[in-house]
């Protein structure tokens, strides 16, 4: 058996472990899926009336300063209401910056030039996460902003809310159900057919396999490259070091002999040699 082959046996095998939780499979098994969106959504808000107007996977949304977020999964209501679904299996992604982070980005992406910011449609950041990182042990947690007036607090109501859904949670109902699919690897085992259709697809279906297979064959392939570009930057960086440590080049002729480097990392680099100095 050649590396290839090998290669795709443990995709094949790997591909029976993925779970709605990882957030590659959860993915492509919701692009286009408005209708596991919407079931998502519905369940996680208590609200039936939710109807999906479109769904974006891997959807980036940048900041006017240029500092962008992928986010998993971008749906948009018949309301015009924005919503952003993470997949968290570790804690460290699911801190308050991030979900603030996400929501801004959200806000900014759904407000057009010209648009009065009273008109703006509500915003849902939504992580589901592997842990129950609030340690509450509640099935969802909802994140609101309140103004304290003495000592009563009253809903600011700016439309923005951002919720945790614990992903240990297992209770008899809609949420507990959910939960259990999201970690489920078997697609007959499933209790929503919205998901279950999918994962049923790429795991059992000839062409899904196929699509998936392929899909994490490209991450293995991108993967080795962005390996390759960062140990080129770290042998760059080193080169860069001894340059500026000799003293006998000014960093515009650094800068010519280490392209891939910018003048802002060069000058990094120089005040970190200066400091060891």
């Amino acid at each position: 058996m050649n590396t290839k082959e090998q290669m795709h046996r443990q995709d094949l095998e790997r591909l029976k472990l993925l779970r709605y939780m990882d957030d590659d499979f959860m993915t492509v098994c919701l692009a286009d899926n408005i209708a596991g969106v919407e079931l998502i959504l519905r369940i996680v808000l208590e609200r039936e009336d939710i109807t999906v107007k479109s769904v974006r996977t891997q959807e980036p949304l940048k900041n006017l300063q240029g500092r962008s977020a992928i986010l998993d999964v971008y749906a948009v209501d018949n309301t015009g209401k924005a919503y952003d679904i993470e997949i968290q299996r570790s804690d460290s992604g699911t801190g308050a910056k991030r979900a603030r982070h996400n929501s801004s980005l959200l806000d900014a992406h759904i407000l057009k030039a010209g648009e009065d910011t009273e008109s703006i449609p509500d915003s849902y950041v939504i992580f589901i996460t592997e842990n129950d990182v609030m340690k509450g042990n509640q099935p969802i947690y909802s994140v609101e902003r309140y103004v304290t007036i003495g000592k009563n607090k009253v809903l600011f109501n700016d439309g923005s809310h951002i919720l945790y859904v614990n992903g240990k949670y297992r209770g008899n109902d809609k949420i507990g159900k959910l939960m259990h699919d999201f970690l489920c690897t078997e697609p007959e085992d499933m209790n929503f057919e919205a998901l279950a259709k999918k994962a049923r697809y790429f795991k059992q279906d000839e062409k899904g396999v196929a699509a998936m297979c392929k899909i994490m064959e490209d991450m293995r392939n991108e993967a080795a490259r962005e390996a390759a570009r960062e140990a080129a930057l770290d042998t760059a960086k080193e080169a860069a070091k001894r340059m500026i440590k000799k003293g006998k080049m000014t960093l515009d002729e650094i800068a010519d002999c280490v392209p891939v480097l910018s003048m802002d990392e060069l000058k990094e680099l120089e005040a970190e040699v200066m400091q060891l100095a």
